[in-house]
């Protein structure tokens, strides 16, 4: 500090008293202002159960299908022949993080109109690891909704048994150009 900067702080300063007392002084930390958190209406829907797992074992492939669906669908499935649309990566994901997910990515698959999907949940090395309990969870999950129509687990190519496909009901719009589109060959 040069001469000139001494003395205007010194003139600067010249009022100042300093504290009789400096114990009785607090130095309070800047309060942060708290973030409310919205709840999430898509999640209040949430129907997902987290209660009692059977874990499924690794050896055992994932495989799904409702009644009524025909058989060469889940097999078109299991080989891969369908496109897929859509794919969600659950792979070192917290179970609950891995159940809001994947509800929220079943809901926006129906609302976009998607019917094969591929989700990415890993594969631990033995029945017990956080891999497998996932697995074992979204096989459980898949199943608690009504879109579902079928799942399996993926070809090698897409992750094998570390990933599965899953086929959704068809949305009542691809339904109707479905229709519109047949009717309009039969006459």
């Amino acid at each position: 500090m040069n001469l000139d900067e001494k003395s205007l702080f010194l003139d600067a300063m010249e009022d100042v008293k300093p504290l009789k007392d400096c114990n009785s002084s607090q130095w309070l930390k800047p309060v942060k202002e708290k973030v409310v958190q919205k709840p999430d209406t898509l999640q209040l829907d949430n129907f997902l159960t987290t209660g009692f797992l059977e874990i499924i074992p690794l050896a055992a492939p994932l495989e799904f299908k409702r009644e009524g669906l025909q058989t060469g669908v889940l097999d078109k499935l299991r080989h891969g022949k369908y496109k897929q649309e859509a794919s969600l990566n659950l792979i070192r994901q917290p179970v609950e993080k891995c159940r809001q997910m994947l509800f929220a990515y079943i809901q926006e698959a129906k609302k976009d109109g998607l019917r094969n999907l591929l989700i990415v949940h890993g594969k631990g090395r033995d029945d017990e690891s956080h891999a497998n309990i996932v697995r074992s969870y979204v096989a459980r999950w898949l199943v608690e909704f009504e879109d579902v129509q079928a799942f399996c687990s993926a070809m090698p190519h897409h992750g094998g048994s570390g990933a599965c496909y899953v086929a959704l009901k068809k949305s009542e719009q691809a339904k109707a150009e479905n229709w519109e589109r047949h009717a309009k060959r039969s006459r």
